[in-house]
């Protein structure tokens, strides 16, 4: 049989055509399981904040329910860690954005108690979850199709179709696969072994769109001449945001370590439920949840709050993401990242209206992205889409000079443990925090 791969290493045109269709279905898969994810969630999260409080005459934005809501989903998921089979996987805070694929037996726990916390408000996003979930499920679904295709190659194709549903487009996916490409150490086309992930990723972006899956972009005042003094404005709300995304990445660990002391899941999950329960309750409904639709609730109603308010949405964010983080909820951290980031940027506006909203905001995300996630690719990519400005484009790589400078040393938002018990070994993984 013909060989897949040239001298290099690199795979032939004829292999790149023949697994183009299993691209386009894994990357189809890939998004039709996060539609399912997120719309599972989003039926319970309507029952729980919308149906029941009005069956009983309540306002579901009152503190008490709040703190009622996150306290029985932190117990509800550590009952669920603790007795469902498979005990969802290992812990989000030791895994990256892409790692080894799970066992079957495991998918089922790690779906319901994603599903759990995204519903129930818990400060994480679906990311780390559903690439868990989607390459299980795929490697062990095309090993029986195509037992020819290597596991690895699957993994890469569908951590590509999932990065690509998540983010709405494939160059979320070619950006974050170029790091993971250059990994690899081997010679070749950078595009010959980005194209099929690329394939991937733009069948699942396709198919989210098309079943109008939420958008990063937020309607804002648009920005369309850049002035010098943006440049400077920019850089100092980037390099905040980074020092305060830097706070809880040096927090993590210790907050885990707390947590994690106490030896049961139901009881550290329970304890972390009660403990964001408090913190919504101080902070509000606009400070729940992974974040995405909050971010253009808080920038589009950003008159109606006081610069104080926005301090105390920032800093109860912040420490809800470390919180739900550390103790042992399953998310990624990317989405309320970026949430927390845009939050910064309206506040910076606030302080100082001259500086463009667009501008203030980008940089906020690209900072405190960059911090959670050290990924420079996510977090200039984000911070770009949320603005939905090619102008607001320069600064931001002006600013994710001095920011990646300041993250290029600090530890990772990422606790290392052994590695879990699962299947094929898994190409070498992005270094970026799993909401990751």
């Amino acid at each position: 049989m013909a060989s897949a791969t040239d001298d290099t290493g690199t795979p032939t045109i004829r292999t790149l055509v023949r697994l183009s269709i299993p691209a386009v279905i894994v990357g189809v898969v890939s998004a039709l399981v996060l539609w399912g994810l997120d719309e599972l969630a989003g039926v319970l999260e309507d029952g729980i904040w919308k149906a029941l409080p009005g069956a009983i005459g309540v306002d579901p934005s009152s503190g008490w329910w709040i703190f009622a809501v996150l306290s029985v989903t932190g117990f509800a998921v550590g009952l669920s860690v603790w007795l469902v089979p498979g005990h969802a996987g290992p812990d989000s805070a030791t895994t990256e954005l892409i790692g080894t694929p799970l066992r079957l037996a495991v998918i089922p726990s790690l779906l319901l108690v994603t599903v759990l916390a995204l519903a129930g408000g818990v400060s994480l996003g679906p990311e780390n979850p559903i690439i868990a979930i989607n390459t299980g499920l795929l490697v062990a679904l095309v090993a029986r199709l195509w037992p020819k295709v290597p596991s690895n190659l699957i993994v890469l194709i569908t951590a590509a179709g999932t990065i690509g549903a998540l983010f709405g487009t494939p160059v979320a996916a070619a950006l974050v696969f170029t790091g993971v490409v250059a990994a690899l150490k081997t010679g070749g086309a950078l595009w010959d072994r980005l194209f099929l992930p690329l394939v991937s990723a733009a069948a699942g972006a396709l198919t989210m769109t098309l079943l109008a899956h939420p958008s990063f972009t937020i309607p804002m005042p648009a920005y369309t001449s850049p002035q010098a003094v943006d440049v400077v404005s920019a850089i100092v709300i980037g390099v905040v945001a980074t020092l305060l995304g830097l706070a809880g990445v040096y927090a993590f660990p210790f907050v885990h370590r707390a947590f994690h002391s106490l030896g049961h899941p139901l009881i550290y999950i329970t304890l972390g439920g009660i403990v964001l329960g408090v913190l919504g309750a101080l902070g509000g409904p606009i400070t729940l949840f992974k974040g995405l639709e909050q971010m253009g609730e808080l920038v589009q109603s950003r008159a109606d709050y006081t610069a104080w308010q926005l301090v105390g949405i920032v800093g109860v964010k912040l420490v809800a993401l470390v919180v739900a983080a550390s103790a042992g909820f399953r998310g990624g951290r990317i989405f309320p990242a970026v949430f927390i980031g845009a939050a910064v940027g309206v506040l910076a506006n606030a302080l100082v209206p001259s500086i463009p909203l667009a501008v203030a905001v980008g940089a906020g995300v690209l900072g405190l992205t960059l911090a959670i996630a050290r990924d420079g690719w996510i977090a200039l990519f984000i911070a770009a889409a949320v603005t939905g400005s090619a102008a607001v484009i320069p600064l931001l790589i002006l600013v994710i000079l001095p920011t990646w400078l300041m993250v290029s040393r600090a530890p990772l938002m990422l606790i290392t443990a052994p590695a879990p018990e699962a299947g094929p070994p898994a190409v070498p993984a992005q270094k970026a925090a799993p909401d990751s």
